[in-house]
């Protein structure tokens, strides 16, 4: 694989209920998703063919089920289960998952919280 090959999808924005505050599970809320799996893309870049390469769709439609399916406590739990999802694809060498919660429930003026896991 070439080091630098990854699939890059930013912004998918879905809703869920993920938090460990008293009401942050009882109505969803807005998170967003940032992937970028590593995976080798000569195949596609050779041939310019769908088949070749990770279905971006599927990706982001694995990324969204766990935010809007599931309920976790923390935001780390969703980006390790969004990355276990992810790397089911035996084309996927690592992903790194990036989750932020917008408009987190705190008492400053905080526009999102986040977190990032890199998992092989």
């Amino acid at each position: 694989m070439t080091p630098g090959d990854a699939v890059v999808l930013g912004g998918l924005r879905v809703l869920g209920r993920h938090g460990a505050l008293a009401g942050e599970q009882d109505e969803a809320q807005p998170f967003e998703v940032n992937l970028e799996v590593r995976t080798d893309l000569r195949p596609a870049g050779r041939s310019d063919r769908l088949e070749d390469t990770l279905d971006y769709a599927e990706l982001a439609a694995a990324a969204a089920a766990v935010v809007s399916g599931e309920r976790h406590h923390l935001l780390e739990r969703v980006a390790e289960r969004i990355a276990e999802e992810v790397t089911l694809d035996p084309r996927v060498s690592s992903v790194t998952v990036s989750v932020r919660k917008v408009r987190p429930p705190v008492p400053l003026d905080l526009e999102v919280a986040a977190v990032r896991v890199t998992r092989p």
